[in-house]
């Protein structure tokens, strides 16, 4: 064997040796491209749950304000009922009778306006718990996809540092994503 057969044979032994080191390296940056494309669809979902929840306090809030419109016309046509004067006794009778059923309205719609805000303000809380989601959902994939950065500059250095610096910022990106666990 000549001398340069051995130094292509020490050559090849040595990429191979590297190629087998790094096999963690590339697992671990398939395990992090996929948690990254999972983290980034719950965090879709969850910005469109957002959002489909933002829309449903918007039309609360407008039925609310539409009530509230209608009970504010009726006591102004009450009141006016209640300081005209009108000298046909029939006439007067029957001005009474309607301002009685706008006040009966007035009560029943005092509840509704009651009701009606709270069902907003509900729907705005649950807005609210589907942002502060999806923002972490979306700082679990920037650190996903940091760590997925990272762990490749491995490749290309052959540096296991860069893989554990990865790992770390693998780890605090699933912590990050799960969290959404702890949230109400």
């Amino acid at each position: 064997m000549e001398a340069n057969e051995a130094m292509e044979l020490k050559e090849q032994a040595e990429k191979g040796g590297d190629e087998s080191r790094l096999r963690p390296v590339a697992f671990t940056m398939s395990v992090l491209a996929v948690m990254v494309a999972i983290t980034t669809v719950l965090g879709h979902r969850t910005h469109t749950d957002a959002v489909l929840k933002q829309n449903q306090a918007t039309d609360q809030w407008n039925l609310y304000q539409a009530k509230k419109i209608r009970s504010s016309d009726t006591a102004l046509a009450q009141d006016l009922l209640s300081v005209m004067m009108i000298a046909d006794p029939k006439a007067a009778e029957k001005a009474d009778k309607i301002a009685k059923a706008y006040k009966d309205h007035q009560d029943k719609w005092a509840d509704d306006l009651n009701d009606e805000q709270e069902k907003a303000e509900a729907l705005e809380t649950k807005v609210e718990q589907a942002e502060a989601r999806a923002d972490r959902f979306d700082l679990g994939e920037a650190l996903l996809e940091i760590a997925l950065v990272v762990s490749s500059i491995t490749l290309l250095t052959k540096q296991r540092l860069y893989w554990y610096l990865g790992l770390g910022f693998g780890l605090v990106g699933v912590l990050s994503a799960a969290s959404v666990l702890l949230l109400k």
